[in-house]
């Protein structure tokens, strides 16, 4: 990765690591390098409810139209909105403004191309190589920006062609962050037929994601129980991702949400050779029970970014992790809150059973982290040690497919993270710390 653009776009702390100037800059080298050989560069801008957004946003606008952009302001809106809003206008690029489940202080900008995709890392390269290295860039005249007229409609009636029937009968409560959902999630899910209680839908600009939200899951659990709701939803700041909470206040975590919806692609099915692409995080027992139905699920590093790059390789429709990010490429190019929910509550509505029922289809098996201390230059010597790797080989030998050892190197600490997955906590927790110890004796400082 560059110096500017990480795993998910620019991001850092408002006008520290990420200034009104970068912001400029961003606008102005993306819109040169996304609309080179056109009379004039498209470009929809959305933002999450933060204090910052605002500022951002016209310094970004103001840097497209530098180069003689045309700027489309979105306002508020979920991050799947802004792609599928790129696709409708035949825009050249979307921007969201948002920095996901951080807190406020945080912001992030992230560009998506012309289908909604994130860009290419060659794309990102070019803009970051024009700000870094100062580079000429040619200014217009003739740059505009506008405010779409009700933005949120190309991105409803979207999603609306994802589902069947309607949620009358069903009563949920939402989380909403106070992010970008807060308006567009509870209205949409109301036009429905649902009985919506809503909660985190009050921004101020600074309480996003704070103590609500997909991250802070609490007062959700407790609503649900007190509303005695049927199911209860909770988004992250830029409701690109959702968790659930079922009838008796139990997460329902990304893991488990995959394996519902697996289920019924797979009964309809739609699911594309009877796989879910997943990160190497996911709990051994969503393989269980994937295997349970005739599915199986292929394994990515961490981060949705992976994720999807295997699904568009493979021709995969389904995938996500854990945190609830799921992309469901029949619909949507990036992880998409509320039509994960919408998938969700659907199935809720066609089943027999209560949501605690059916979450319950998935056992998650216990999982214990441990951290071995090593020194930076030795973090990957664990695949080529052969005292590790032997005792790597006894302890999956031992759990005879019903656990596993995933050794995961950190990218930023000399630490090796050992996690170990299986049935008994306290038999897992004694193989951690003695494998953990292997390897600081083998690879230590």
């Amino acid at each position: 990765m560059g110096k500017l653009f990480g795993t998910d776009g620019v991001r850092g702390v408002f006008e520290k690591e990420l200034t009104l100037d970068l912001a400029y800059q961003l606008g102005q080298a993306g819109a040169a390098v996304l609309g080179a050989g056109r009379h004039q560069a498209k470009i929809v801008i959305g933002m999450d409810t933060r204090i910052s957004g605002g500022a951002l946003e016209k310094s970004l606008a103001d840097g497209i139209m530098s180069v003689g952009g045309e700027a489309i302001l979105v306002g508020v809106l979920p991050t799947p909105a802004i792609a599928v809003i790129t696709r409708e206008v035949k825009a050249d690029a979307g921007i969201v403004i948002s920095a996901s489940h951080n807190p406020f202080e945080f912001n992030g900008i992230k560009f998506f191309n012309n289908q909604g995709f994130k860009l290419p890392d060659a794309i990102e390269n070019e803009i970051e190589n024009i700000i870094l290295e100062n580079k000429e860039v040619i200014l217009k005249k003739g740059g505009i920006s506008r405010r779409l007229e009700r933005p949120e409609i190309y991105y409803t009636n979207h999603i609306k062609k994802a589902m069947s029937g309607n949620l009358t009968g069903l009563r949920v409560v939402l989380d909403c962050a106070n992010g970008a959902s807060y308006i567009i999630a509870p209205e949409f899910f109301q036009s429905l037929g649902a009985e919506v209680i809503v909660m985190g839908n009050k921004p101020n600009g600074k309480n996003i994601n704070d103590c609500c939200g997909s991250t802070h899951l609490g007062p959700l659990q407790n609503r649900v129980i007190q509303e005695k709701a049927d199911i209860g939803i909770a988004f992250d700041g830029d409701a690109d991702r959702c968790l659930a909470v079922d009838n008796f206040g139990n997460v329902i975590d990304g893991d488990k949400i995959m394996n519902l919806i697996c289920r019924k692609m797979k009964i309809k099915n739609v699911l594309k050779r009877d796989t879910v692409v997943v990160t190497v995080m996911s709990n051994i027992g969503l393989d269980m029970a994937l295997n349970e139905v005739g599915c199986k699920s292929i394994k990515t590093d961490v981060g949705d970014r992976y994720v999807l790059e295997a699904m568009v390789e493979g021709d995969y429709n389904l995938g996500g992790e854990q945190s609830g990010h799921l992309i469901l490429l029949d619909h949507n190019t990036t992880g998409d809150g509320m039509l994960t929910a919408l998938m969700l509550l659907e199935l809720l509505r066609d089943e027999s059973r209560d949501a605690k029922t059916l979450a319950d289809l998935m056992t998650v098996y216990p999982q214990i982290l441990v951290n071995a201390k090593v020194e930076n230059r030795r973090k990957q010597d664990y695949i080529n040690d052969d005292l590790i790797q032997k005792r790597i080989h006894e302890v999956e030998t031992h759990f005879q497919g019903r656990g596993r050892v995933l050794i995961r190197p950190s990218g930023t600490e000399p630490l090796v993270r050992v996690m170990i997955e299986g049935k008994n906590q306290e038999e897992l927790t004694v193989i951690a710390n003695d494998l953990a110890s292997l390897i600081e004796q083998r690879l230590g400082v």
